[in-house]
């Protein structure tokens, strides 16, 4: 993870208006921000900055978001890395594959501002609650 104090949240999209706009957002809510316009810009500054939290569009020129998903789950050290869709998408079963390839949400454009940050808020705290979870589980089972 990044910095502790300011979470950084890496923003995927082809669309330069959206990744503005989405910036904008997270930055006001407190986040470091930074946006990639591919897949293969994403896993590139992945592999290098290991953000916090990735949200990405589905539709994306190269790779797809759900290919690119697949890709950071597959690298030991993003592993568990949430990664949020945002995406107009209308394709069929389009959230059970997002969450097939190890999404943790999926949200349509357009997007409530006050909801992407709620969901944002809950996927940066799952690991930590896991991890508190996994240390009382071998607290109680050392204790017995």
């Amino acid at each position: 993870m990044n910095n502790p104090k300011t979470p950084l949240i890496l923003v995927v999209d082809d669309e330069q208006e959206l990744l503005e706009n989405v910036a904008n957002v997270l930055t006001a809510a407190g986040f470091d921000c930074q946006c990639c316009n591919s897949a293969r810009a994403a896993i590139e500054f992945a592999a290098m900055q290991a953000p916090d939290l990735i949200l990405s569009d589905i539709n994306l020129a190269g790779h797809s978001g759900l290919e690119m998903c697949q890709r950071i789950k597959e690298d030991e050290a993003l592993s568990e890395v949430p990664v949020m869709f945002l995406s107009g998408a209308q394709i069929p079963d389009i959230i059970r594959r997002s969450h097939a390839v190890g999404g943790t949400y999926y949200l349509r454009k357009p997007f409530d501002p006050g909801v992407l940050i709620e969901l944002i808020d809950k996927a940066l705290w799952m690991p930590q609650l896991a991890n508190d979870r996994a240390r009382q589980t071998q607290t109680a089972n050392a204790t017995c």
